[in-house]
């Protein structure tokens, strides 16, 4: 019986802004110091013989999905896009439905994208328990034994002394106050509840059906209507956009006889606030943790992150200083849960810091703003070797390209020429273009962009090698 990773990539990471933002959230950042990305260790830490990952994503991630993986040179097992995020029950059925497309009846391993196990071998043993009690019909959970009363996270409740594999779960309990969760971690009967599962696809299919059958009928239909693009396969929108939002607890897990947790002793974190990756990054003799261009005296208990300038911090205590090229974020560390009312504001407001970073990720590569003022604006936009953008046109700018680094193939109009190192080039409005990097070398260029509108969605595509067009 094969066992299939089922690999969850549509969270916000709204408490790690600035960093997380919504086009470009917490799992695709290296977080931890290791120069991985949170989703490539969640993929380093499958046990080995496990069959190729099942990704499920948001649409506007499915790229950044795909260049992860293919930095780790994995070749998927799919990519379901989610037209629209329905929580974990419908994205968890959608997996379900098309591992056993092939007629098999696998064990899907579920494991959320943006989460931090440090003892990878510990995690491993955890799987092989819980593989051998899903592979005789039970839905498996994965309880953390709980070091300090957390409020953050929810609780499990097994039977008193049944912390071995396999122990029937009791209660699934929400997030507590202080007082109740100290209640719990006295009582020895309550773990951390992780948000990691094991069952076989048609146990959780037939659970689905009792207790949540709506669900599962628009999932089926949204399976039905599932079409290819690319190396994508897109769900149904209308199908599964008419799903209700759900978590795979509320669902299945809470009214399922089924349900049996397994201990998880990793050194588990969700990775859901900066006090989470303070608790877990390696703190100096001070207590604490700095990423990145730091320097600080008379400094204690701080998590500091510098992205792109000098953080210098002098004489604080228990704050989070995390610096990005177009935001800063200066907060106590017992405040880490407010964070997303600031995203909540950003978003009312309708400003750009919320949904993404000043350097924007696209399928070909990456582009920057510099400098930005009435009628212009300057970009430093790199592509990707054999990569290239849409064949393209704008109605209200004109932009000029000169070449820093690389060479690029550029079509414009009826001509095609080669731009080298120091070379630049004229594209006037209304005149269909294309940039290519026909090279071996990141391609660097500066663009300037002039005209009386100067927003993203002023692109006309005529073609598009990632579907956009």
């Amino acid at each position: 019986m094969n066992l299939i990773p089922v690999i969850l990539s549509g969270g916000a990471g709204t408490r790690l802004w600035p960093m997380s933002r919504q086009l470009y959230p917490k799992q695709f950042l290296p977080l931890t110091g290791t120069g991985e990305t949170l989703l490539q260790a969640t993929l380093a830490r499958l046990p080995a013989g496990t069959a190729p990952p099942l990704m499920i994503c948001n649409e506007a991630h499915r790229f950044l999905v795909a260049e992860q993986l293919r930095q780790m040179d994995i070749r998927p097992g799919g990519i379901l896009l989610e037209p629209v995020g329905r929580n974990t029950a419908p994205a968890v059925a959608a997996a379900a439905l098309c591992a056993r497309a092939s007629g098999e009846d696998p064990v899907l391993l579920v494991m959320p994208a943006d989460h931090l196990i440090q003892d990878v071998e510990a995690f491993r043993r955890s799987v092989a328990m819980a593989v051998e009690a899903a592979r005789s019909g039970a839905l498996v959970t994965f309880g953390v034994p709980p070091t300090e009363p957390h409020t953050g996270y929810g609780y499990i409740r097994v039977e008193a002394g049944a912390g071995g594999g396999g122990a029937p779960v009791r209660e699934f309990v929400e997030k507590p106050d202080l007082d109740t969760a100290r209640t719990y971690v006295a009582s020895g009967h309550y773990y951390w509840n992780s948000g990691l599962f094991v069952f076989r696809a048609s146990t959780f299919l037939e659970e689905l059906k009792v207790h949540a059958p709506d669900i599962l009928e628009a999932c089926e239909q949204a399976w039905a209507g599932a079409r290819g693009d690319l190396d994508f396969l897109r769900l149904d929108s209308e199908a599964f956009a008419a799903c209700r939002s759900e978590s795979v607890d509320y669902a299945v897990m809470e009214p399922t006889r089924r349900a049996v947790m397994v201990p998880l002793e990793a050194d588990w974190s969700d990775v859901g606030s900066w006090t989470a990756l303070w608790s877990a990054g390696e703190r100096d003799p001070e207590g604490n943790v700095a990423v990145g261009d730091v320097l600080l005296t008379g400094t204690r208990n701080c998590y500091l992150h510098a992205d792109a300038r000098l953080v210098a911090a002098v004489g604080v205590e228990d704050l989070v200083v995390v610096e990005t090229k177009d935001a800063v974020l200066v907060m106590h560390k017992d405040r880490h849960q407010e964070v997303k009312e600031i995203v909540a504001r950003l978003r009312a407001d309708g400003r750009e810091e919320s949904e993404n970073h000043r350097c924007v990720a696209r399928p070909w590569g990456t582009y920057e703003q510099i400098d930005a003022a009435s009628r212009f604006q300057v970009k430093r936009i790199t592509v990707k070797p054999g990569q290239q953008l849409s064949l393209q046109m704008h109605y209200h700018r004109a932009e000029h390209w000169i070449v820093v680094r690389g060479t690029a193939r550029i079509t414009r109009g009826e001509e095609q020429f080669i731009l080298s190192e120091n070379e630049s080039t004229y594209i006037p409005l209304g005149i269909s273009h294309r940039l290519e990097n026909p090279g071996r070398i990141p391609l660097e260029l500066i663009e300037v962009q002039s005209g009386s509108y100067l927003g993203e969605d002023d692109i006309i595509r005529f073609e598009d090698t990632y579907g956009r067009s």
